[in-house]
């Protein structure tokens, strides 16, 4: 099943719109591979400069954010991390203590003082404390980046003429454990499915008991990358709690009446 991007045709290029063939649309298709197993020993570069193993990331038994973009990209990846970032601001959870995000380039030439300086701008832009060590800028050679990329089925295609890659945006989630859990098309993310899409990943292991009744009432919908809420589901609910509290009702009402008996037989 293929992920529709949410944004309009002439952002997902670098290039004019009306010189992009029929064909291409299939090369930067971005297809949902969930419960994929992301390869975690592939090396890549920190914002450091430091080589560090994908599975690295991967330790600290939370639900980790990635998203595919080239930090000289003129607008269509800017817009994706500006609107993660914009998303993860109206998260509770925290980057660096619920969940980790990470960022990859997928151009093999681009250096990790390009990350840094990414890194930098998006750190102080999100403003909460434990994100320094919770949300990293990697770069790498082509064919890490390669395997990671066909791993959560992400494809990019170089266009020699304009020194540009035309591409398909959107974010993933995924497992404590590296499996791809959830695809978030498009370059505006709504906070309350990315929300409940780590609770998911994480195994309820983050998350209050509002999220984890939200998702008992909501369900993710692959076709759409969004949570919606499920009718039945919702009735189901509602005729529990009223069998519930009826029942609940019922057992206060005959409690107090036997109550009253006794107290009236210990007076008489």
């Amino acid at each position: 099943m293929m992920l529709t991007c949410c944004m309009a045709i002439p952002h997902l290029y670098a290039q004019d719109v009306a010189q992009i063939q029929p064909n291409e649309y299939e090369e930067i298709s971005f297809q949902q591979k969930l419960d994929s197993q992301v390869p975690l020993d592939l090396f890549f570069r920190d914002e450091t400069g430091e080589k560090i193993q994908l599975q690295d990331y991967f330790k600290q038994d939370k639900p980790l954010i990635l998203s595919l973009v080239y930090y000289e990209c003129p607008m269509l990846c800017t817009l994706v991390l500006n609107g993660l970032v914009d998303c993860l601001k109206q998260v509770p959870f925290s980057v660096g203590k619920e969940f980790n995000v990470l960022t990859v380039s997928f151009n093999h030439e681009e250096t990790h003082v390009l990350g840094n300086a990414k890194r930098n701008t998006y750190l102080a832009d999100y403003n909460r404390t434990d994100a320094k060590q919770g949300w990293h800028f990697l770069v790498g050679e082509k064919e890490p980046i390669a395997a990671l990329a066909k791993s959560v089925g992400f494809r990019y295609k170089y266009d020699p003429k304009t020194d540009e890659y035309a591409h398909r945006s959107g974010i993933i989630v995924l497992t404590p454990q590296g499996k791809v859990s959830k695809y978030f098309p498009g370059a505006q993310y709504e906070p309350k499915d990315v929300r409940l899409g780590l609770v998911e990943a994480s195994d309820n292991k983050i998350g209050s008991l509002v999220d984890k009744i939200f998702l008992l009432c909501y369900h993710y919908d692959p076709s759409i990358g969004r949570y919606g809420l499920v009718i039945s589901r919702v009735i189901n609910i509602g005729c529990g709690i009223t069998v519930f509290a009826l029942g609940l009702s019922i057992f206060i009402l005959f409690k107090r009446e036997r109550t009253s008996r006794k107290w009236a037989q210990a007076q008489t």
